[in-house]
């Protein structure tokens, strides 16, 4: 079975995430979309929402299950059975950032592979950090996000 994780901290998911997912899907088995959880790290929104917003859009396709984590992300792939790592292209600042992740990927894990697909144009200015900054002041992020995830104004 060809498993991929495809792991995050997606606070929020946005429309770039949702894509990158919805073109991988013929390419595997299973797609684990994994939100990693650190402790050092202080999210806008909780677990449990993000879980929720990611289960919700990907609610009628099979492929795709949504879990968490806590370990280096290449242990998490041996204990969950996964050989490939998803991970989107925006722009060549990812691309330098995520070469050097996954060559200490595929050093620290078993027979571990990156695939990247590169983000479709109109997708390649979303980040959830962006997102985040629009929501904190206040904007509508509803253009970045997928259908059904509402976010209240604050």
């Amino acid at each position: 079975m060809k498993t991929a994780v495809f792991p995050g901290s997606f606070d929020p998911f946005t429309k770039g995430h949702e894509e990158l997912v919805r073109r991988a899907v013929p390419l595997f088995d299973k797609i684990i979309i994994a939100i990693g959880i650190n402790s050092q790290k202080k999210y806008l929104f909780s677990l449990a929402q993000r879980t929720e917003w990611i289960e919700k859009v990907f609610a009628n396709e099979p492929k795709v299950i949504v879990d968490t984590y806590e370990k280096l992300t290449a242990h998490y792939c041996s204990d969950v059975g996964a050989n490939y790592l998803l991970r989107g292209l925006r722009n060549a600042s990812d691309f330098d950032y995520e070469k050097t992740i996954s060559q200490l990927n595929a050093m620290v894990g078993d027979d571990l592979e990156t695939i990247f697909l590169i983000s479709e144009p109109q997708y390649s200015h979303f980040s959830s950090t962006i997102v985040r900054e629009i929501i904190k002041g206040g904007g509508d992020p509803s253009p970045f996000l997928p259908q059904g995830i509402a976010i209240p104004k604050r």
